[in-house]
């Protein structure tokens, strides 16, 4: 992985595709490179180099840059170390066909020693380039055929696109386990692994399934299984426009996207909240509402900061709704033979709706029997077109590869879901109405968490160069003490770890110096004086106490240096408000070391390989 476009059409294809490689810089990559088949003599014209796009723009300067069909591609290195020879697109050894791949091949090594022994030289150490030689190998003057015969022959996952010297008409792509999407125009058309890459030259597009191709060509676009069975398409309208991915004159996304945390949030609840009739209407699981309501147990998977998310949840649907639940990675739930019961409900939350292991995860409980939902905020992605219902965040595209307003998006989607629930099994309609008007405050209350910006600043300020940090919560919050510890290690490089605030004394307390910032979710609630006790220890062994707490809390600047107020508000909203100035702590502690807040090293936005 990580970003795929292609072009084929009337226009120039070298500045649509450049453009389309900056929009999915937001991805991750240590490399980028870009094919042309060029008008003059028909040749294809590949250059790639490790790096930002930026250095690939250089390379570009006063080569020919003419063709309307091509090819680019920002790389996330998974087999060999990011270099030029290892940067995409690669080729056969003609030079005359050129792919660009997202994915893993998992019988990559058998199938290079197979096509070294007919006499093809590699010039990588990826598995990619062994798609460029199998293609070759069954090249007759038909690229469709040639991809379609060679993928036969190939297990793992890919995203493709593909073309040859010889066939200025044609532009092939495929998916299987790694997403693509086709943007459709006049007389023109647009493969990439990300809609922002299409948006600002068209609304529509069609989302390929997996082991499906697509040909197109200028004048018109054909569909079939890697097996040659032809498939029917609709066009779709993607929901995003492209002021949405624009940064507005922030510095970065990621503070962007904090900042329209009100708003997201409010978006997400829009039409969905009736506190009047103590209803929550969530029109995507309405139609299974009844065997929801007979579930006997519910399990959340997810990865990284979703599986935060889903840790909250199980507080939600537990309290909420009564249902016994437990939280499960993604990662791990496949692979383990999971017992799946009747009346199981397996709930699947990702941000982009295509993390790999996350799909993988809800491919096994529905082949075990479980009803499959899922949290997403792409609309028309794969674990939304694949599980029996969902629920769409509706938070906006977030750009920034740590996830900030998609995780409280998730964490509503949530709180909304629980209620959905909890309405049809025990909760009383006043009490309904009453945590629905609380929620209905939320936006206002993430408002006014913001304006803690500047002091959140010095407190970055003070403790930027300390290498080790401690996050500590109880309950609700020991999930946003991860997600804290968890943003600050993405952006900033700072080691950091997350911990129920009881658990800090069985063994990690022995960390504590002087010199370690300690971060306490220390909002009023049931286990209040417990964390306040925590702080009494990590406070008599030297450790900097900072504090998010409930306004008007006077006794706790007693036991911590910093103190950052938020609203008082029930507990199953806490997190939503506690997590907003740990967002904004890790942005400012990675400013203020020269991180790249928006790119961190090594990471990827849409994670589609396992």
């Amino acid at each position: 992985m990580c970003g795929i476009v292609g072009y084929i059409g009337k226009k120039q294809a070298y500045p649509i595709l450049l453009e389309g490689l900056k929009r999915l810089e937001y991805r991750g990559y240590d490399s980028a490179g870009i094919a042309l088949r060029q008008d003059d003599g028909g040749r294809l014209a590949v250059v790639k180099t490790k790096g930002r796009i930026s250095a690939l723009e250089t390379l570009m300067q006063g080569r020919d840059t003419s063709g309307t069909l091509g090819i680019a591609h920002t790389r996330w290195a998974t087999h060999g170390a990011p270099n030029d020879a290892n940067a995409h697109p690669h080729v056969d050894g003609s030079g005359r066909l050129a792919v660009v791949h997202n994915g893993i091949i998992e019988n990559w090594a058998a199938l290079r020693q197979l096509l070294e022994s007919e006499g093809a030289r590699f010039r990588s150490d990826t598995d990619t380039e062994v798609l460029a030689h199998l293609f070759a190998r069954y090249y007759d003057g038909d690229l469709e055929r040639c991809v379609q015969q060679g993928l036969q022959e190939v297990r793992g996952a890919y995203g493709i696109a593909v073309i040859h010297a010889d066939e200025p008409d044609v532009l092939v792509a495929a998916r299987n386990g790694s997403p693509l999407i086709l943007g459709v125009g006049e007389g023109e058309y647009i493969v990439a692994s990300d809609a922002s890459a299409i948006i600002e030259h068209t609304p529509n597009v069609i989302y390929l399934e997996d082991r499906e191709m697509a040909t197109m060509r200028r004048d018109g676009l054909r569909t079939a299984t890697i097996d040659a069975v032809p498939t029917h398409k609709e066009i779709q309208q993607v929901e995003w426009t492209l002021e949405q991915i624009e940064k507005k004159g922030y510095p970065h996304f990621m503070l962007k996207e904090i900042i329209e945390q009100p708003e997201s949030v409010a978006d997400t609840m829009r039409g969905r909240l009736d506190a009047d009739a103590a209803e929550v209407h969530l029109g995507g699981i309405s139609d299974i509402a009844k065997q929801l309501t007979h579930a006997r147990r519910v399990i959340l998977t997810a990865c990284g900061t979703a599986w935060h998310a889903g840790l909250v949840g199980e507080f939600l649907f537990e309290g909420l709704a009564r249902i016994p639940t437990e939280v499960e990675y993604a990662s791990e739930f496949r692979y383990r033979n999971p017992i799946i019961d009747e009346g199981t409900v397996v709930v699947c939350i990702s941000q982009s709706g295509e993390t790999a292991d996350t799909l993988a995860a809800m491919r096994e409980a529905r082949l075990k029997g479980a009803l499959a939902l899922g949290i997403v905020n792409v609309v028309g992605s794969t674990i939304a077109r694949e599980t029996d219902a969902g629920v769409y965040l509706h938070c906006g595209p977030e750009i920034g590869v740590a996830s900030t307003k998609a995780f409280t998006s998730q964490l509503v989607v949530l709180i909304m879901t629980a209620m959905f629930l909890g309405r049809r099994r025990h909760l009383a309609p006043q009490e309904a109405r009453e945590i629905i008007k609380g929620l209905q405050s939320v936006p206002e209350q993430v408002r006014g968490v913001l304006g803690l910006n500047e002091q959140i600043q010095q407190v970055a300020a003070a403790y930027k160069d300390c290498p080790n940090w401690l996050y500590l919560g109880r309950g609700y919050n020991y999930p946003v003490a991860l997600e804290g510890a968890l943003k600050l290690k993405e952006i900033s490089y700072v080691h950091a770890e997350g911990l129920p605030a009881a658990e800090m004394k069985h063994g990690p307390i022995a960390l504590i110096t002087e010199e370690m910032p300690v971060v306490f979710l220390a909002n009023r609630g049931l286990q209040y004086e417990k964390v306040l006790s925590n702080m009494e220890e990590v406070r008599s062994r030297g450790g900097q106490v900072i504090a998010v707490a409930t306004e008007g809390d006077t006794e706790i600047r007693r036991l911590a240096k910093h103190v950052l107020y938020v609203p008082d508000v029930p507990e199953p909203f806490q997190p939503i408000l506690n997590v907003v100035p740990l967002q904004l702590l890790a942005y400012h502690v990675a400013v203020l070391r020269g991180c790249a807040v928006d790119k961190p090293r090594n990471l990827a936005k849409s994670v589609t390989v396992e």
